[in-house]
């Protein structure tokens, strides 16, 4: 089974693909866009299970 994360940085791969083949310089840098979206969600959504796996662990520890 695949993290949030793990799924947000596929489909930052994915436009990053595209943008390498795309040959309209519009829709290249829509790809491109696109690709910086996904990588911030990922890295959001890694902050985020970080803080809560360290929450849970403070809870648990107490």
């Amino acid at each position: 089974m695949s993290t949030e994360a793990e799924t947000f940085r596929a489909r930052a791969d994915a436009e990053g693909a595209h943008a390498e083949q795309s040959d309209l310089s519009n829709v290249r840098d829509r790809h491109l866009r696109s690709q910086k979206a996904w990588e911030a969600m990922a890295d959001r959504s890694e902050r985020v299970a970080v803080q809560r796996a360290r929450k849970e662990a403070e809870k648990a520890a107490r």
